[in-house]
């Protein structure tokens, strides 16, 4: 059997791998890319980028309903033609994917990338189709798959994925979402716009990964509008009839496919990861640590959705680019990683940032917050529903998380992660500009209702304005 040997070997070349790769191929360190499967990124090809499409379709075809109110006429006869509408989807993901390829693996040879599933024989030797890669330093970057519980596998193509759901070429009538997190949320909520009969099951109470319970009691009004939720059962999937059937406590329905959205499988059980000498947890994941991505003290590295811990891209990139670098230094170097940022795209959005509800001690934290109701600029855009809770120190200030559901979260989650980051005070974030009409403004009032809680206040007569110190 031939035998290469590489400085660094990386396994996957989803957006973990590649961020890898980023930092290991500058460095002049002989290396190998491998990847098992379909290429390209999980956000570009069953992730970020189809859902996106999907979601923006429905929103679309979903604003008919409130076009009368502006005078709009003839939009009640507006139809959707199916078929053009996920093709439309399947072209952008293929586009997206296609950028990736392009900017990435198509541009390697045989001697850099390789097709195929790697296995460890020992913890330096990798065996790749009919060849041995032996690495002084591997990143282990072989994503997730979806989770599907095994009795369900019998039921063939009458259960859905996020890796199957962007193929179909046709919708069915009646769909049953078995899990209510991003993904659940998200595509349960387009196809019921797409005039699919949705019904959704979560054993939680709570849905989008909510925590706030203030948050999450406005979440499941608002999105119990666009199809029944049923929540704090498991679901139960059975055969009737050539269709299936769902039943979660007293709640059963009987739908034409389901969509199984119960979370994602790191990719480890076939590597033989146990010759490398790793010992896995309970979850099926190594120790490892989370500032260096290294496994134990040993030379072996992870990254990306393999982890288990944060499936985001932007996490992915930087879990990689820590691996990476660590991957071509004799010394291993921690690094901070960017204050949490979790978005739901479904309408309103769904945004937790900074701290969790959970982590925060009630004694020392004071919470601003605003309903969606009165803001003007929402009211005009018709997406006047949800709240806004914010969440920081009470001596200090300082914000230190929020969970929101409203329009354009996904902007306001952003400004208030930067500040987070930046250990900025309430007080001075209301000395920031904000303008009329738009939507910051239900965030400067959330804001404005914090500070009234906190004990740091601003200096100057003025709560907004810094004062101008005179010299002379």
């Amino acid at each position: 059997m031939e035998e290469r040997r590489v400085e660094v070997a990386i396994i996957g070349s989803g957006s973990a791998g590649l961020y890898a790769l980023g930092k290991v191929r500058p460095s002049g360190k002989s290396f190998i890319l491998i990847n098992g499967g379909e290429p390209g990124t999980t956000c570009a090809r069953v992730g970020c980028m189809p859902s996106k499409a999907l979601i923006q379709l429905s929103e679309d075809f979903h604003r008919r309903k409130i076009l009368g109110r502006y005078g709009v006429e003839g939009h009640e006869e507006l139809e959707l033609n199916v078929a053009e509408s996920l093709e439309h989807v399947r072209d952008m993901r293929d586009t997206f994917v296609d950028r990736v390829l392009s900017n990435s693996t198509d541009n390697m040879n045989e001697e850099l990338f390789i097709e195929g599933y790697a296995r460890f024989l020992d913890p330096h030797t990798l065996e790749v189709n009919d060849q041995r890669i032996r690495a002084d330093k591997i990143i282990i970057a072989t994503g997730s798959r979806p989770i599907i519980p095994e009795p369900w596998q019998a039921f063939g193509d009458h259960i859905v994925t996020t890796d199957s759901v962007f193929e179909l070429e046709d919708l069915p009538e009646s769909m049953a979402i078995i899990g209510l997190g991003v993904i659940g949320l998200e595509i349960g909520q387009s196809l019921a716009r797409l005039e699919v009969e949705v019904t959704g099951f979560d054993a939680l109470e709570t849905i989008g990964g909510l925590e706030d319970p203030v948050v999450s009691k406005s979440a499941i009004e608002i999105m119990g509008k666009d199809f029944p939720l049923h929540l704090g059962h498991a679901a139960g999937v059975t055969e009737e009839n050539g269709r299936l059937r769902v039943t979660a406590g007293t709640q059963s329905v009987l739908v034409d496919k389901v969509l199984a959205s119960l979370g994602r499988k790191p990719n480890l059980d076939n590597l033989s990861i146990e010759n490398a000498g790793i010992q896995l947890d309970q979850q099926g994941i190594p120790d490892f640590n989370r500032n260096t991505m290294q496994i134990g003290d040993n030379h072996i590295f992870i990254a990306g959705d393999v982890t288990g811990e944060r499936p985001l891209l932007h996490e992915a990139g930087d879990e990689g680019r820590i691996a990476g670098y660590n991957a071509t230094h004799d010394e291993i170097f921690a690094f901070k990683r960017k204050v949490p940022l979790y978005i739901n795209f479904c309408d309103p959005n769904i945004v937790n940032v900074g701290q969790r509800w959970s982590d925060l001690d009630p004694k020392s934290t004071a919470v601003g917050e605003v309903r969606m109701s009165p803001v003007g600029r929402a009211m005009i855009m018709g997406k006047n529903r949800g709240i806004i809770r914010v969440y920081g120190e009470k001596k200090s200030g300082r914000i230190l998380g929020a969970e929101m559901i409203c329009v354009n979260g996904e902007h306001l989650g952003h400004l208030l992660a930067w500040c987070i980051q930046q250990e900025l005070t309430v007080g001075n974030l209301l000395r920031m500009p904000f303008y009329h009409p738009v939507i910051e403004e239900a965030l400067q009032a959330a804001l404005y209702d914090l500070y009234q809680k906190v004990e740091a206040k601003n200096e100057g007569p003025i709560t907004e304005l810094v004062p101008l110190i005179q010299k002379g």
